[in-house]
């Protein structure tokens, strides 16, 4: 009896040998040793016994142990902007779902928006042995950039990235969700349509501007002086954004935004100034974050899937780390965006 609680209480702390798998399974140590390691010429009926055999033991593989033998950690980092805006934890939700079913690990860190934070978190993820670092950050200084791509590491980066062989791309196919935003606009009757973009260092918001622009060309139309505004891409953003177009002479009956919280902020500046969504003005962000749907009125948005960004980072860094060398890796994978139609978007006020 005491030496079943004392098996028991080895087996709650992880202490349960390589040995007692593979008796459980019925194979040789080297098999539960490969089967562990995901080595793929393990026959997959003996893998399974194996994985059976860990799960009612308790065994805990060393992963430091693992490493050594596969040459791989099996560890990704994940480096997002603000973990305070609704749409980085979405996504590293779905990048941790994937990983983890692929039986990887995740080191998550967050820039705040800092190179000399970036830098410092691949540094350490480089230390931690990670298999390759996806740089989800939706804007990096090039400088920055060509610091880190001399270490020849697997390195995923959204919407720009030299053309090296260790470097993954993400485009973010801003163009078509933002002409989707311009047309339904314009086919509300809007054309006083302004433009909140993010800090303009960032390619991406510089990206997303330009989308703007090219959109309302092609219909034939032009924001007016002072109708093109740099936002924070935060809430207070967008309010102070809101502001100044409040204070134009002739108001905009449409303000399409960088994101979604910057889509928020002007809602809350047009309540504040007793204005009502959309009958006096419609508002259009970009993310579709969760939160988005749960505004008063829900918010008009330009959809960029967390799902499907995550499930091109994870990709990327799997191909890297699981077929390096291969001729036929990618090295840019393309995400779409699309338009959701919700309750703040609406034809302009008669006489507009």
């Amino acid at each position: 009896m005491a030496a079943a609680r004392s098996n028991s209480s080895d087996r709650r702390r992880g202490v349960v040998s390589i040995r007692e798998v593979a008796q459980r399974a019925g194979v040789s140590i080297a098999t539960v040793s490969r089967a562990v390691n995901r080595i793929p010429t393990v026959n997959p009926e003996l893998a399974k016994r194996v994985w059976k055999a860990i799960d009612e033991v308790g065994y805990l593989p060393n992963t430091q142990a693992r490493a050594l033998v596969s040459g791989r950690s099996r560890m990704l980092g994940l480096i997002v902007s603000e973990i305070t805006n609704p749409f980085f934890p979405e996504l590293v939700q779905e990048f941790e779902n994937l990983a983890v079913a692929q039986g990887y690990e995740v080191l998550i860190g967050s820039t705040n928006y800092e190179p000399v934070r970036t830098e410092s978190l691949i540094h350490r993820m480089l230390q931690r042995n990670v298999d390759g670092v996806a740089v989800m950050t939706f804007g990096i200084e090039e400088e920055l950039v060509q610091k880190l791509v001399e270490r020849e590491f697997p390195l995923v980066f959204v919407d720009a990235g030299p053309d090296l062989p260790n470097i993954r791309v993400l485009k973010v196919d801003y163009g078509e969700g933002i002409r989707q935003a311009v047309q339904h606009l314009a086919a509300l009757g809007h054309r006083r349509i302004a433009f909140i973009s993010g800090p303009l260092r960032l390619r991406s918001a510089v990206a997303r501007r330009d989308a703007f622009i090219k959109g309302m060309a092609e219909l034939g139309l032009t924001a007016p002086p002072g109708y093109i505004i740099e936002g924070s891409h935060t809430m207070e953003g967008g309010i102070s954004a809101m502001e100044r177009l409040l204070d134009l002479p002739e108001l905009p009956t449409a303000v399409m935004c960088s994101n979604d919280m910057t889509a928020i902020g002007v809602l809350r500046a047009a309540y504040l100034k007793g204005l009502h969504v959309p009958q006096d003005l419609s508002v259009v962000g970009l993310d579709d974050i969760d939160f988005a749907e749960f505004t008063l009125p829900p918010l008009t948005t330009i959809r960029l899937s967390r799902a499907d960004l995550a499930r091109a980072a994870f990709d990327a860094l799997r191909q890297q780390a699981e077929q390096a060398g291969s001729p036929t890796m990618q090295r840019e994978f393309l995400v779409s965006t699309s338009l959701v139609l919700r309750g703040s978007t609406a034809p302009p006020p008669a006489g507009a």
